[in-house]
């Protein structure tokens, strides 16, 4: 009886000891990100609510911007590690200068995928202004000179065959902003993300006059960090970016599928994730579900269309001649990327 008792309580013992032993779980990385609230912005809100980040041992921290340069802005400066959101000059710039570094992709114009719209304001649209071809002679509003919204209306300018001094450009800052010069008919014209375009043309505030998929696909938005990041810390990002493709393939599963007839397919799941985009957008369901951009499942970049852009904004002088594309594009994080240059 005195070698069984003293056997137990060895055995407890022993097990107590091991799961001593074992200790606590090692605490998670905290990474920080700078994003909009756009749709766009989609697999990062449901890598943070669907356990993805926490699953790589991530604790993420969101900080919100209301434009694009200011997200790139936070990454440079160390006020955060990861950013997402459009490309433009500024991004460019700074990534010439050896800051940020894209790392996979966030979302692109893809033909079929409705993302941005031209969005003309009411009173423009009685004056004539009801298609694409009537821009010339306009005042069109762009958050900043450099942006994506310049771009795309730059890249547009050369497929109908208009010069861009024939558009005058009204630099508003924000999308706030630019929303609200376009209700108020401050500015003929705008681009707007579909959740805010779609919007305005349901309550009657606005007209969408035409969508960028249709004219000018392009690889919009990225994932980035800094090379001190990456030098750093390379198995957070590594981290990261698997939490984000986890998410874009959960998007992908979700949102991106067709049927026979090429109309979209909602997944079972579909309105679970459209209630986390919710939270964090602020649009209504309706609206997101005719608002939802292509996002690539794998993260894989357009990485020609990347070279393309650094070389009109360089031919626009908006962009360093010394930037070199290829310098600021970090192609081994995820694999297959697409239409890459020899």
């Amino acid at each position: 009886m005195v070698v069984s008792r003293w056997l137990g309580a060895w055995c407890i013992g022993a097990l107590a000891g091991v799961a001593l032993g074992a200790g606590p779980a090692p605490a998670a990385d905290k990474v920080s990100v700078s994003a909009l609230t756009f749709v766009s912005s989609a697999p990062l809100f449901i890598a943070q609510d669907r356990g993805h980040f926490a699953k790589e041992g991530l604790e993420v921290e969101i900080k919100f911007f209301t434009a694009a340069q200011p997200v790139a802005v936070a990454v440079t400066s160390g006020d955060a590690d990861f950013g997402t959101t459009g490309l433009t000059a500024g991004y460019f710039n700074l990534a010439g200068k050896g800051t940020i570094t894209i790392v996979c992709a966030q979302s692109r114009e893809e033909r079929g995928w409705e993302f941005n719209a031209y969005v003309a304001s009411n009173q423009a649209y009685a004056a004539g202004l009801t298609g694409l071809d009537k821009l010339p002679g306009r005042n069109f509003g762009i958050s900043t000179i450099g942006s994506s919204h310049h771009y795309m209306l730059g890249k547009l300018a050369e497929r109908r065959g208009f010069a861009m001094d024939q558009v005058k450009l009204a630099p508003l800052q924000t999308v706030p902003n630019m929303i609200a010069a376009v209700k108020s008919g401050q500015v003929d014209a705008t681009l707007l993300p579909a959740q805010y375009a779609n919007d305005l043309q349901a309550k009657g505030e606005a007209k969408v006059i035409g969508w960028v998929h249709e004219e000018t696909p392009w690889q919009l938005g990225a994932v980035f960090t800094s090379p001190k990041m990456i030098a750093e810390r390379r198995p957070v990002v590594e981290r990261f970016v698997r939490a984000w493709v986890a998410a874009a393939s959960e998007y992908d599963a979700e949102f991106q599928k067709r049927d026979a007839q090429g109309k979209r397919v909602f997944g079972p799941n579909a309105d679970a994730l459209i209630a986390i985009i919710q939270k964090y957008t602020k649009a209504e369901p309706a609206v997101i579900k005719v608002s939802l951009p292509y996002i690539d499942p794998q993260g894989r970049l357009l990485v020609r269309d990347l070279y393309d852009q650094v070389r009109w904004y360089q031919a626009q002088n908006m962009v360093d001649k010394t930037v070199d594309a290829k310098a600021i594009v970090d192609l081994s994080f995820v694999k297959g990327h697409l239409d890459v240059p020899n």
